[in-house]
Formats: structure tokens, C-alpha cells, sequence
């Protein structure tokens, strides 16, 4: 997959494309359908498969930090739209110019002259330009005038309600990660550079930790978590169990994120790697002390290689 951010670094080469467009946060079931549908539909009619973007998130542009946490950071988010077969992706810079654009200028600018799009999938609520004036009926109405296709996307269904990026963030941020994975395709992932500790894990508690220094905005809910973790990418999935909270048993208060990688003895440090959260074991709580710690860590680890060991905790 080709990643441009320029609708000028693609136009001139493409004689036609199968286009959707959206922002894509999480690449969940329902984007993946979208974005699935698109590179079929291209490749049986021969056409290029484009699918557009925005880096940053509308929200995030408007609203900074109070917007909610992004599911994927851009990284992320690209690597899973490329699994699913496009050959180009348009990352547009979101900005005051694109966000004053109307619906009109918007078609005329990337979809017809830029993308020469023949054929164009959208989701079920998707809206876009100036005040997102533009919808299903606009675009079908400009499509017919400038010789377009326009297919509106039923929802993907799952547990009896639509699969939504807020769906999901409600689940991380609730510490529902099992139930995440039937809304996502996977197991919901945090990465990070492995940075130097308090250095009890291994040297008091006989459970040596990787400690995270996440890139994610979004993680799941403080407590422990059964998780698979890469120590490279692509690489092989290691068991392990994760910690997330304040280290209530020795009176910290600042958020970490940790994960004791088992039978594991090499070192991380500097390295990236990536924790994908399985099923959430229990709360974080204070211990009376280093004892009573490390025989409820064993029960930890006991019960995340139970867990584990499921075939529907496979990644």
C-alpha cells in the first residue's frame, strides 16, 4: 500500500478509482466491511483502490485534548487499513482550509478531479465538508453529475447494537477487552518504548516487568490483564500478564503500565513492543506487603495461562 498526504502526489497517475473515505478511528468491523468492499469492487472493475483519510481526527482539530482518546494513532491505523488490500491510502491534513471547504468544492477538489473516483463507499452516518452539510443524498446527487457511483454501507451489527468507535472506547476505558475483540477483530493493542523502572519486579517480587511508556492515548481500565506481548514486530506473541494503575502497595500515584512476560528473560529496554489485552483478571488493590503481593501474583499468572491457553484468546 502506497501512503500519500497530498491529493497531487497521486492524481495525475490514477485513470480511475473505488474510493472511501472516512476517519477510520479503531478500523473497526464496519470500517473494515468499507474499506474491504472498496479493494474488491477496484479490483474487479480495474480500477485503483483509494482510501481517504484525516490526520488529525476532526474532533481533535477542533476540540484538542478534550476530544476523546484515539483507538489508533495514525501509525496503527494505517498498518490495519493495508492488511485489508487497498493500494493507496490519502492521508489529507485536517486544517481550517479543508474544514471550510463545502460539500461541493470537497467532491470537485479530491474526489473528481484528484481521485477520478468511479465508484465511491461511504458508511451509514457518514457526513463531510463545511458544518458536514454533505450526506448520502448530496453525494448521490453530485455523483450523478459528475459521473460517480455512490453506495451507502449498512452498520455492522454485533451483540444487538451498531459497532462504533465510541462502542469500543467505552469497552477499553470499562476494562471490557474480551468483549472489544468481537466489536474490533482483535485483541485491543497498546504500544510503547520499555523504559527503565523501580526495579522491584524482578529484583523484590521475583516477577521481572517490562515497564511501557505508551504511545496509545486510549488505555483499558486500571487492573490486571491477561495480554499477549511482541517483543518485535512482526514476532512471535508472548503469555504474559499486565498491570495497569498507580502501585497502590508502595504508594505511588503516578499511572504505569507494565507486563511481566512469561518464561521471558531477555532484555527490553529501549525496544518497542506492543501488549494486546485479552481478558481483564481483576482490580488493582493495596497489599499488606511484598508477600501477600507475590502469592496474588501467582495466582496471576496461574489464571493468565489459563485464559490463554483458550483458542478463542488466540490473536
Amino acid at each position: 500500500m502506497i501512503t500519500v498526504n497530498s491529493i497531487d502526489e497521486i492524481s495525475l497517475a490514477l485513470e480511475g478509482s473505488c474510493a472511501t473515505i472516512g476517519n477510520f478511528d479503531g478500523v473497526h468491523k464496519g470500517h473494515q466491511r468499507l474499506i474491504s468492499m472498496t479493494a474488491q469492487r477496484a479490483l474487479e472493475r480495474g480500477l485503483t483502490s483509494v482510501v481517504v483519510t484525516f490526520e488529525p481526527h476532526p474532533l481533535r482539530f477542533f476540540t484538542g485534548r478534550k476530544s476523546p482518546p484515539s483507538i489508533t494513532l495514525l501509525p496503527q491505523k494505517l498498518e490495519l487499513i493495508a492488511a485489508l488490500g487497498p493500494q493507496v491510502t490519502l492521508v489529507l491534513p485536517f486544517n481550517h482550509e479543508l474544514a471550510a471547504l463545502e460539500p461541493e468544492a470537497f467532491v470537485r477538489r479530491y474526489l473528481v478531479d484528484g481521485l477520478r473516483v468511479k465508484e465511491l463507499f461511504i458508511g451509514y452516518d457518514y457526513a463531510f465538508g463545511k458544518g458536514r452539510l454533505g450526506n448520502y443524498g448530496l453525494l448521490t446527487l453530485l455523483g450523478q453529475e459528475h459521473g460517480f457511483a455512490v453506495e451507502q454501507i449498512d452498520p455492522v451489527i454485533v451483540g444487538e447494537a451498531i459497532v462504533s468507535s465510541t462502542r469500543v472506547r467505552d469497552m477499553v476505558e470499562s476494562g471490557r477487552v474480551w468483549e472489544a475483540h468481537d466489536l474490533l477483530g482483535r485483541f485491543y493493542q497498546v504500544r510503547g518504548m520499555v523504559i527503565h523502572g523501580r526495579k522491584r519486579g524482578g529484583d523484590l517480587l521475583g516477577f521481572p516487568t517490562a515497564n511501557l511508556e505508551p504511545y496509545d492515548e486510549l488505555l483499558p481500565k486500571p487492573g490486571v490483564y491477561a495480554v499477549w506481548v511482541e517483543t518485535e514486530y512482526p514476532g512471535e506473541l508472548r503469555r504474559g500478564v499486565a498491570n495497569i494503575g498507580h502501585n497502590p502497595t508502595f504508594g505511588e500515584n503516578a499511572l504505569s503500565v507494565e507486563a511481566h512476560i512469561l518464561d521471558y528473560k531477555a532484555q527490553l529496554y529501549g525496544r518497542e513492543i506492543r501488549i494486546h489485552f485479552v481478558q481483564r483478571i481483576r482490580d488493582e488493590r493495596k497489599f499488606s506487603g511484598p508477600q501477600e503481593l507475590v502469592a496474588r501474583i501467582n495466582e496471576d499468572v496461574r489464571l493468565s495461562r489459563q485464559i490463554l491457553d483458550l483458542a478463542a484468546a488466540r490473536p
